[in-house]
This record gives structure tokens, sequence and C-alpha cells, in this order.
């Protein structure tokens, strides 16, 4: 049986996986500590109630473990298992007074999934390097993990089936990436991963190749035979916006946003940055530079900037908190 694992992550999906930047989660890889030696700096609180307990994921006697509470000892681990199944990331601290309500959210809701995610409560006081690696600035915060890949979820309080549907897109990216194992009561449990439909294989294939326009029409010949594909939309934003930033040098994103600078109005310069900024992890920037454009300008150019911003709706994924802030933003300044 082939590892879901051994399917490559294309481009496109692994800067879909890596809106915030380049984290090197590999810095944070520890000696393992003696079994059942908690490490140094541990908060003497303790997790906050609903937390995961110490332990290995698929290790329990009585089923499946599906809840961790993580330490520098057990992360690589973790990261491992993230090309099984995603791993959610609690990261909460004592002084937080919303950390542990997010915590217990999370606990009952990866349960509700019968293995198909783990659940990791992180105190932030006793690993702080998690923080700084995950580049979280509040806590509470949920980050996924996902084939080694940071993706950001939200930060703060979240409402139960808001928090679903996040986890429901993100379930969607880790299948279309060849993550679909699951935990059973004997461990980590190892699947075929779904043969794609052909033009999403065919897609997948121009993607591996480096030919984003050729996995773009795979996309579009997709939706003309399913226009509800949800997915083949999600993807042909992707590789558009993969082909447009290819050929962009560090020197031409420089020239790029000094130019956007000086001229505010100047739809190229603004799409560019846009582009530019998305990939890059600056979500929120990428999507009001777009909004606040389209409040100035009118006409043809108006138009275009308003199908790009939902294009990069569609790449940083429609259950994002920040892609329903910007969609709120574009109805203003529309009607």
């Amino acid at each position: 049986m082939s590892s879901p694992a051994s399917r490559p992550v294309p481009p496109a999906a692994a800067n879909l996986l890596n809106l915030r930047g380049a984290v090197d989660l590999s810095s944070l890889k520890r000696p393992a500590s003696p079994s059942g030696t908690a490490p140094s700096g541990t908060s003497p609180s303790g997790p906050p109630a609903g937390a995961a307990q110490e332990g290995q994921p698929g290790a329990a006697a009585g089923g499946p473990e599906l809840k961790v509470n993580v330490t520098e000892a057990n992360f690589q681990q973790l990261v491992e298992l993230s090309a099984q199944v995603p791993v959610v990331f609690a990261l909460w601290a004592s002084y937080s007074p919303e950390s542990g309500r997010m915590v217990e959210t999370l606990d009952r809701i990866v349960a509700s999934y019968g293995g198909r995610l783990v659940l990791g409560a992180a105190d932030i006081e006793a690993f702080p390097q998690l923080a700084q690696a995950f580049q979280v600035q509040a806590v509470p915060t949920a980050v996924a993990v996902l084939k080694g890949q940071p993706v950001p979820l939200f930060q703060g309080s979240a409402e139960e089936q808001q928090v679903r549907s996040l986890f429901d897109e993100l379930l969607k990216v880790a299948a279309a990436n060849g993550v679909t194992g699951s935990l059973d009561a004997g461990g980590a449990a190892e699947q075929e991963p779904a043969p794609l439909p052909p033009q999403h294989q065919a897609a997948y294939d121009a993607i591996e190749a480096g030919d984003y326009a050729a996995a773009a029409e795979a996309y579009r010949q997709a939706l003309k035979e399913m226009p509800s594909d949800h997915e083949a939309r999600a993807g042909l934003a992707q590789v558009e916006l993969m082909d447009r930033l290819q050929s962009v040098s560090a020197q031409d994103s420089e020239a790029l946003r000094t130019l956007a600078a000086n001229e505010p109005d100047n739809l190229e310069a603004q799409l560019g940055v846009a582009d530019l900024d998305v990939a890059g992890g600056h979500v929120e920037d990428a999507l009001n530079r777009l909004v606040a454009f389209i409040g100035r300008n009118f006409g043809p150019e108006r138009e275009t900037a308003r199908v790009r911003l939902l294009e990069l709706f569609e790449v940083v994924g429609a259950g994002d908190g920040r892609v329903a802030k910007a969609r709120q933003a574009l109805a203003r300044v529309l009607f």
C-alpha cells in the first residue's frame, strides 16, 4: 500500500498551505525527554480544562488518542503525523481567559471527526519557540499543520459552526494533497488516496511539470464539465496566481511595490502587489488593497479589480475569516 505522504504537494497547493510565509518547523526539533518526564518550563497551572493530556497519538489502549499536550519532546512527531492526518495546534496561555474555551471547543469538534484530525494543545508559556515559529501575535490561536506546512486558522474565540467550516475546508485541502489517513484503534492507519477526477489529475501532473498554463486549462475544462466543482475553481485560482508570479523577480517585486505606493490608482501595480502579498502571507493587506482600489475607481478597471479579488478569495479559502471580512467590505464599496 502506498503512503498518502508519497504524493508530493504541488507547488500551487504548497503556496496555499503556507500563506504566512516560510516557517522552519524543523528548528523546533528537540531530543526526546525521558518517558514520563515533563519538559522544563511547563506551566505549573497545567493545561486549561478540556486540553489534551500528554501522550502519543494513536497510542491509547482504549482507542485512538486524538488529543495531545504538545511538548518539545513530541512536537516533531506531531509534525510527521501531519503527513497522514491534519494536526490542529491550539496555542494557549494561562493569562488568556479565552484559551480554555477555545481548547474545549476544539477538543469536542476534533473528536467528532472520527480520527481524521488530531488536536495538539500547546502552552506557549512553556514552549515559547512554538509561538515564534508560527508567528503568533495573540492567544489563543489555532494553526493547523499539513504535510509539515502551517495553515493559519483563526485567533481568539470562534463559533462552533465557523470552526467546523474551517475544518471541512482543511480536510478538502488535505485530500487534494493526498492526506486521507485517519487514526483508529490500531493507531495511525495509512489509506490509499482516492483517485483524482481525470481533469484534476491532468492539472496535478501539469503543476508537477511546472506548466501552470496547462494546469489552468485542465481546471477550466473540469469547470465546463461540472460548474459546481469548487475544488477545480479553487485550483484554477491557485495556478493562475502561480503563473503570474513565476516570472516576478525580487527586484521586480520591489519596483512594483514602489510603483503601487506612488500610484494608488495604477491597476496593474495594485493587482501585482496584491498577488505578492497573498503569496507572502499578507492576506489582509492584499484584500484590503483591492477593496480600496474598487472603492476609488469605476468602469472597466473597477470590474477587473473585482474579478481578481474574487479569485484571491478562492486562493485563500471561503472559510477564512479574512475573506469573510473582505467580502463585507467589498459589498460596502459596491453598494
